[in-house]
């Protein structure tokens, strides 16, 4: 019988029996041992013999004692079983010894609200732990997560698929700015300072009658995330120019006339100020996302709690 027709022939349960035997040398105390009838025992030495080509054990007045091949088996059958015994131990993760990369993808946005919280944690707690974080590609994340390209995804859950599992980290909302001290030009031409609006706020029908930047991060075009909103109350806002990224975004309202909402933990900056509205759009959540294949990962099960104790504010 060749190699691996006596492999296959070869079961995890009989080596188990194997080794019994060999520790004990005895048929009935084994099966006690394994919680099996003698009978099953001497079926499974049966084909064992087969297996190996050999007796194994012969019979004697005390019990049974093995063969020379028997006995060659025993060391590297102990290897072998707790090697396989290895396999199911749930050892326990230790953030210090933690190595490799863990790979994260977010909009600038969540890299400035998350990333330095949990960088702190884990230079404290898993400092030889290294980190790469890639900008959000949204038409790619499905396959960068099931390819292990990215381990974690930090954005809103409308661009995640539907079949990650997630956690929420936040809830935002959005403010409306423009440049500080600048002149406003409305589509009427009136200019006023955003410092001259009613206290008691804009509304949406006033608002879009400025020049507005939209961020687009992935595909680039002249919608934002306020249109849906504006849409629903008939209304349009002029879109001026789309970027891929907030801070691009607050960067190019300070130059200019116009208008744009961000996220408001990007607020307060010097070059901005806010313009109250009486009517906000809805605010949206923040969630980190993983492939299911990444769900039982010791270190990414840690790094998640670690994320759930943030309670970014």
């Amino acid at each position: 019988m060749s190699t691996s027709s006596r492999l296959g022939k070869l079961e995890l349960k009989q080596l188990r029996v194997l080794r019994s035997l060999l520790r004990e040398r005895n048929v009935s105390r084994v099966a006690e041992q394994l919680g099996v009838s003698q009978q099953t025992v001497s079926e499974q030495l049966k084909r064992l013999r087969d297996i190996f080509d050999d007796r194994l054990f012969v019979r004697t007045s005390n019990g049974i004692i093995p063969t020379p091949v028997a006995e060659r088996l025993s060391p590297r059958l102990d290897k072998v079983l707790n090697d396989v015994e290895a396999l199911l131990e749930s050892k326990s993760f230790e953030p210090a010894a933690a190595e490799g990369i863990f790979n994260i993808s977010a909009t600038d946005f969540e890299q400035r609200a998350v990333l330095p919280k949990l960088l702190k944690l884990l230079r404290q707690q898993a400092p030889k732990l290294k980190v790469i974080v890639h900008k959000l590609e949204i038409d790619q994340m499905g396959e960068q997560l099931l390819t292990g390209q990215i381990d974690l995804v930090f954005s809103t859950p409308n661009f995640v698929p539907n079949n990650c599992p997630s956690i929420l980290l936040y809830h935002e909302y959005y403010v409306c700015v423009s440049a500080k001290g600048r002149h406003l030009v409305s589509a009427e031409n009136k200019i006023l300072l955003a410092t001259e609006m009613s206290p008691q706020g804009m509304s949406p029908k006033e608002i879009v009658s400025f020049d507005h930047i939209v961020v687009s991060p992935s595909r680039g075009d002249l919608r934002g995330m306020a249109d849906d909103w504006f849409e629903q109350k008939g209304l349009q806002r002029n879109v001026v120019l789309s970027v891929p990224s907030f801070a691009a975004a607050a960067e190019c309202v300070a130059e200019t006339d116009t208008l744009a909402f961000l996220p408001s933990r990007l607020l307060p900056d010097e070059r901005l100020q806010q313009v109250h509205l009486t009517e906000y759009p809805p605010g949206f959540d923040v969630i980190a996302a993983w492939h299911t294949r990444s769900s039982q990962d010791p270190l990414h099960l840690w790094i998640r709690t670690l994320l759930n104790e943030l309670k970014i504010r």
